[in-house]
C-alpha cells in the first residue's frame, strides 16, 4: 500500500521551501513587508515538503490498529513505518522503543513516570523547564551552570560519585541551549554517566532539527524532541531508547491501544495485561499524521544534507553574530564563550532597553518575528543576567516576582528554511533601533509590550527613550533590559 508524496527538493544550497515564506504582515509605520520568522527555537514553520506528504496523505486517512478496512490498513502500515523512519533517523539501536508522544515535554514526563523506585535524576540548572521539571516524584539533584563543557563534564562525574546509595540514577542534558544556542559534550556526558551506573536521556528539541544524531554513536539511553521544532507542527514528539524501563511501567495513559486484554473479575473489578511494546504508552487513537509528519521531517533533512544544512547555517550564525558585535549597546548571552560551537539560536539584551520593548519595535516596525522574556529556563536566564539562580517565578508571568528584579532577553533563532534576506533585515534592525531609537511609542497590554496606536514618537536617535518615558506613564515598558517591564517568560 502507498500514498503518493511530494517531490524531494532537489536543491539544497538555497533554503529548503518552508510554508509562510510568502506572508506579509503589516508595520505600524505604513504598508507591508514579508514576515522574517526567526523565532525557530520556540516553533519552527512547516516544511513545505511535509504539508505535502500530509495533504497527500490526508484522504486516505483511516484508524490506526485493527481496523479491517483499507485505509485503516494503510494508515496503520503508515504509522508503523513512520516508526521505523524515526528510529534510522535517530540512529536507534536494534532493540530501542520509538514512542510517539505530543512533544519534548510530554516525552519527558512520560520517562519521569517509569523510573525504577529509589531512582536519582541529575539535571543542570541550564535546561529547559521541559527538562527540569517532569523529576518532582524523584530524588532530584540540581547542578549549577557550568561555564565550559570540560566542567559540565566534571560537575557531573563529582556529583554522580558521591551520590549515596549507588542505586539507580538519569542524567537528563540538553544536546544545543534553547538559550544560548551553544551545543552541550552529550557523548562525554554519556560516558560520565555510565561509567558511574547511571542512565541518560538527551532532550534533542533544539539539537535534532539542526544537526544529525545519533543514539547509539553518542551513547545515550534515550533521546526526545518535538515535531514542532523538526518543521512538523502536526502535534506529534518522540521519545526513542532503551525498552526495559518502559516496559517495566505502568502504561503512560491507561486505555484502548495501551491494553494486551481485558478481563473482569468475580469482585467486579478488572484484570489487565498491557502491551510490552511502545503500544504501552500509546494509549487512544494515535495521532498518525502527527507521526507521518516527523517521519516526512526526518526524511526531507536526510535527503537535504545535512552537511549542507549545517554549512548555511553556520554561515548564518556568523553573519549575526558579526552583525550583533558591531552594535557595543549588545550583549550576547553565554555559557561557554564566543567560540563554542552552536546552533542558530542567539541570546541577547540591548544597553537602554527593555528586551520587551525592543522585541515589539522589530516585530511592529520591521516586521521580524523574535521571542523574549525568560524563555522557559528560569534558571538559567537569571544566572546569565545576574539574578539570584534560586529565586522562582511563573512563566508566563508578565511582572518580576516579589524582591527580584525584572529580567528578560531578546531570542533570535533560525534555520533551514531562513532566506538570508531575513537575517540581513534584522541585523540592520538591530542597528536603526539602538542608533535612531524606535519610531513609535509602546504600552503594556496583558503583559505584553505593544504599539500603542494612538500615537507615535518621533524619528530620532532620542525617540527610544522618549517613547519609553512617554508610554511608561500610560503603562508602557521602560526602556534598559533590568527594567520592570513586562518579562514575558515565553514557553520554548
Amino acid at each position: 500500500m502507498s500514498v503518493p508524496t511530494a517531490a524531494v527538493p532537489t536543491s539544497v544550497a538555497a533554503p529548503l521551501p518552508v510554508l509562510g515564506r510568502d506572508v506579509t504582515v503589516p508595520l505600524v509605520t505604513g504598508g507591508e513587508v514579508t514576515y522574517a520568522a526567526l523565532d525557530y527555537a520556540a516553533s519552527a514553520p512547516a516544511l513545505q515538503r511535509v504539508w505535502d506528504d500530509v495533504a497527500a496523505y490526508a484522504p486516505y486517512y483511516g484508524s490506526v490498529h485493527r481496523g479491517a478496512g483499507y485505509l485503516s490498513q494503510l494508515s496503520t502500515d503508515l504509522f508503523e513505518n513512520a516508526r521505523r523512519t524515526v528510529a534510522q533517523f535517530l540512529g536507534c539501536r536494534d532493540d530501542d522503543q520509538v514512542v510517539f508522544t505530543r512533544s519534548t515535554t510530554d516525552s519527558l514526563n512520560l520517562l519521569a513516570g517509569a523510573l525504577p523506585a529509589g531512582c536519582r535524576v541529575f539535571v543542570f540548572e541550564t535546561e529547559h523547564h521541559a527538562s527540569l521539571l517532569p523529576w518532582r516524584d524523584a530524588d532530584v539533584t540540581c547542578l549549577d551552570a557550568p561555564r565550559s563543557p570540560a566542567e559540565a563534564v566534571e560537575t557531573l562525574e563529582r556529583a554522580l560519585a558521591a551520590r549515596t546509595p549507588h542505586g539507580p540514577a538519569l542524567v537528563c542534558v540538553t544536546g544545543a541551549s534553547n538559550v544560548t544556542g551553544e551545543l552541550w559534550p552529550v557523548r562525554e556526558l554519556a560516558a560520565a554517566a555510565h561509567a558511574h551506573g547511571a542512565r541518560i536521556v538527551l532532550d534533542a528539541a533544539q539539537l535534532a532539527p539542526h544537526h544529525p544524531l545519533s543514539v547509539s554513536d553518542l551513547d545515550v539511553d534515550w533521546v526526545a524532541f518535538s515535531g514542532h521544532k523538526l518543521y512538523a507542527p502536526f502535534g506529534s514528539g518522540v521519545l526513542a531508547g532503551r525498552a526495559d524501563w518502559l516496559r517495566e511501567a505502568e502504561p503512560y495513559l491507561a486505555g484502548g491501544g495501551a491494553s494486551r486484554s481485558v478481563t473482569r473479575r468475580p469482585d467486579g473489578g478488572v484484570d489487565v495485561r498491557w502491551h510490552d511494546s511502545a503500544a504501552r504508552h500509546e494509549a487512544g487513537s494515535p495521532n498518525v499524521i502527527g507521526a507521518y509528519a516527523i517521519a516526512s521531517a526526518c526524511k526531507a533533512l536526510t535527503e537535504a544534507g545535512f552537511d549542507t544544512l549545517v554549512a548555511r547555517e553556520e554561515y548564518l550564525i556568523s553573519r549575526v553574530r558579526e552583525g550583533l558585535a558591531d552594535v557595543p549597546e549588545v550583549r550576547v548571552l553565554s555559557l561557554f564563550g564566543d567560540d563554542a560551537p552552536r546552533v542558530g539560536v542567539l541570546s541577547f539584551v540591548v544597553d537602554g532597553w527593555n528586551s520587551s520593548h525592543f522585541a515589539a519595535a522589530l516585530s511592529a516596525e520591521y516586521g521580524i518575528g523574535v521571542r523574549d522574556g525568560l524563555f522557559c529556563a528560569h534558571p538559567l536566564l537569571r544566572t546569565l543576567l545576574g539574578s539570584d539562580p534560586q529565586t522562582q517565578g511563573e512563566c508566563g508571568a508578565p511582572e518580576a516576582a516579589p524582591g527580584e528584579k525584572s529580567l528578560n532577553a531578546v531570542r533570535v533563532s533560525f534555520g533551514a528554511g531562513t532566506p538570508d534576506e531575513h537575517v540581513e533585515r534584522f541585523v540592520s534592525a538591530v542597528r536603526e533601533l539602538v542608533s535612531d531609537g524606535a519610531r513609535w511609542n509602546y504600552r503594556t497590554e496583558d503583559g505584553r509590550c505593544v504599539p500603542d496606536t494612538a500615537s507615535a514618537a518621533s524619528a530620532g536617535p532620542a525617540s527610544a527613550g522618549a517613547a519609553s518615558a512617554g508610554a511608561a506613564s500610560a503603562g508602557a515598558a521602560s526602556a534598559g533590559p533590568a527594567s520592570a517591564g513586562p518579562a514575558s517568560a515565553d514557553a520554548a
